[in-house]
Order: structure tokens, then C-alpha cells, then sequence
């Protein structure tokens, strides 16, 4: 088998396939029933380490910590590492709650096409993004303050070489706590909402910057509604603006709004999935508190040449002063632009304290 198979589908299920099927998982290798990793306090562990060409096909994990109750944010302080072909820095780097679809520190039943998390609550986490690799090595880092146990499937295929044109997988994840707005004091709420203007895209919370070749294929963005207002308080506003190639603004991929770029409408108040687009979170009255929408572009991806920079306004020219957070999903020929600095335990905590 010298190149991998095209994706699977009720039409081609009855093709011949190459390749071999594999699995790296958290079995007991005694046979008996302990099938989970122990990860200590602080420890790193890999969970995958494959030295023959392959593609990743499907992840499943699910986690817990060795205290009762579990440890509180536990989804922001595991860290999910994946390294392609040899490399040093990691190509994928994020919480591992963020990794798979939903921050907040939080996991919440919702189905899209390539991640999902499931029930119980949430909690049996789901990605099906394919990942082709020379070599690759997938590792947690277990920064909670207790042992966690940690059950896995890394499935793959494995072949004897693979095309030169096949694009690396990379998610990073992003914060700004809060996004630097402006004060609305003494403003109509009119005016703070919809007025002012933006010609440049500066200030802009940035999802994505990276170097090279490839295409972006979506993410997810948390928000926390910091405003204390009881004023009509809509955080979304901004316009999404792709900036490509190193185009100024305004750039050929310009938006009208957050919840346009959603694919959703008119201010959502409603939990909505679908395979590309949906909204997991829809915040509280008055969109207080929590929300988390998703956005996956495995229909339309967004190709550049040689650098790509993915932003949206935080509120309408950037007023808005509200918790931000984001994983990024794109493919790109290596080596790629180094990661930025992955932030400590304490640059990942959600504001509020309450949350498991």
C-alpha cells in the first residue's frame, strides 16, 4: 500500500481497501480490567508512538481524576501534545477539553462531523480528523493537582509510504482574558454596541497565524460575558476578517458578524448542532455566563499560499472587554511557524471557580 485510502462512505464501503488497520489504547496489558493510563501529578505520557507512514482515522479518550469529586477545571489542565515526523515542537498543543470542541473547562453532549464528545455528559470524547504522519508520537501532560486515569484509542492506518503532498495536521489553542475593549460609561447602548468603526483589523482576537502552505478547516470560540450591564448585552458583533497571503485590509474573505461566521442568526439563543456548524453553549439570559460556538470548514476549506491570519472582532470595532478562547484546526506543509507560548495552569483557569 503506497498511498492511504480516500474517506470511507456508505457508497465506497464495498471498495477494496489497502493498508493495515492499527490501534494504540489503554488496554491492561496484564489482561486484567485497569484498561487506563495513570498519569501523575506533573507527569508526561504518551499515549501513541508510531514509526511507519500512517494516517490517523479516530481518537476516542475519555478522563477522570483520582479524587471524588473530580478536580475542578481538569479539561483545562491536561494538555494534549502531537509531534509529526521527528519534529521537536509540537504540531498540535491545547487543552484537551478545547481539543475536542468545547472550552470552558466544560464537556457538554454535541455532535459535529470531526469531534464530538458524547454521553455520559459529554465526557467520551470523539475526533475525526485525519491525521497522515511519517512518524508521530500523541502525549498528555497532566498538570491537574491529583492522578488522573486517562482511557484512550488512537486508530490508524498504517502503509509503506506515504505522498509527498500530503499536508500535516495542527490545532493550536488562544486566550485573552478579558479582550481589550473600550469603557462604556456615559454611551448609549446603542452607540457602544453598533457605533465606531474599524479600517484596519488591528485589535482583532486572532484565531490563527501561521506560515507555509495549506488550508484552515475551522474552530471553536468560548465566550464569557464579563459586562455587567442588565442592558440588551449581545457579545457578538464583530465581523470575521481572513487576512491571506499577507493581503491588507479590507481582505477578499471579510464578514457582517460573530454568529454570521456560525452560520447561525439574529443574536442565537438556542443550542443547535450540525456536522459543520453550531452553537453548544448559547449563554444565559441576556447571553450571560458561557457560550461556545463551532465552525468546521471540511466542505470549504480556506487555502493560502504562504501565511494566513484568522481574526474576529471581539463586539463591533473590538469595544467589547470579554473572556475569549479558541481552538484553530488547519493542514500545512512543514516545517511550521513555532507555536505560541502554551500558557500555565493559571492562564487556562475559567474565571469562575464552580466548574468541573
Amino acid at each position: 500500500m503506497t498511498r492511504p485510502n480516500g474517506p470511507a462512505s456508505l457508497s465506497t464501503l464495498a471498495q477494496a481497501r489497502s493498508g493495515r488497520r492499527m490501534r494504540a489504547s489503554s488496554y491492561d496489558r496484564t489482561g486484567g480490567n485497569d484498561d487506563r493510563l495513570h498519569v501523575q501529578p506533573g507527569a508526561t505520557s504518551v499515549l501513541a508512538v508510531m514509526d511507519r507512514p500512517g494516517l490517523v482515522t479516530h481518537l476516542w479518550v475519555t478522563i477522570t481524576t483520582a479524587c471524588s469529586p473530580v478536580e475542578k477545571n481538569y479539561l483545562r489542565k491536561i494538555v494534549l501534545r502531537m509531534f509529526w515526523d521527528g519534529e521537536a515542537l509540537p504540531s498540535v498543543e491545547a487543552p484537551i477539553g478545547d481539543f475536542f470542541g468545547m472550552g470552558h473547562a466544560r464537556s457538554r453532549n454535541f455532535v459535529s462531523a470531526p469531534l464530538q464528545m458524547s454521553p455520559e455528559d459529554g465526557k467520551g470524547f470523539n475526533c475525526w480528523f485525519p491525521m497522515p504522519y511519517e512518524k508521530a508520537r500523541i502525549e498528555v501532560l497532566n498538570e491537574c493537582d491529583s492522578e488522573i486515569k486517562i482511557y484512550y484509542y488512537v486508530d490508524y492506518e498504517e502503509y509503506d509510504e506515504l505522498p509527498a503532498d500530503l499536508l500535516r495536521f495542527h490545532a493550536v489553542w488562544n486566550r485573552e482574558c478579558p479582550t481589550e475593549g473600550i469603557p462604556d460609561e456615559g454611551m448609549e447602548n446603542a452607540e457602544f454596541c453598533f457605533g465606531g468603526t474599524n479600517t484596519t483589523g488591528d485589535g482583532n482576537y486572532v484565531l490563527l497565524e501561521a506560515e507555509g502552505r495549506g488550508h484552515y478547516v475551522g474552530c471553536n470560540v468560548n465566550i464569557h460575558n464579563l459586562r455587567d450591564t442588565s442592558r440588551w448585552d449581545w457579545p457578538g458583533e464583530g465581523d470575521d476578517m481572513f487576512f491571506i497571503d499577507g493581503e491588507p485590509w479590507p481582505p477578499r474573505l471579510h464578514g457582517t458578524g460573530t454568529e454570521d461566521y456560525f452560520d447561525l442568526a439574529w443574536c442565537p439563543t438556542q443550542e443547535y448542532n450540525a456536522p459543520y456548524h453550531g452553537i453548544i453553549l448559547p449563554g444565559d439570559d441576556n447571553w450571560k455566563g458561557f457560550i461556545t460556538y463551532y465552525r468546521y470548514h471540511v466542505q470549504d476549506p480556506v487555502m493560502f499560499d504562504r501565511s494566513i491570519r484568522v481574526t474576529l472582532e471581539h463586539g463591533h470595532a473590538n469595544r467589547r472587554s470579554d473572556d475569549w478562547s479558541s481552538t484553530a484546526y488547519w493542514y500545512q506543509t512543514e516545517p511550521h511557524r513555532p507555536l505560541p507560548p502554551f500558557p500555565g495552569v493559571d492562564g487556562r483557569m475559567p474565571l469562575e471557580e464552580e466548574i468541573l
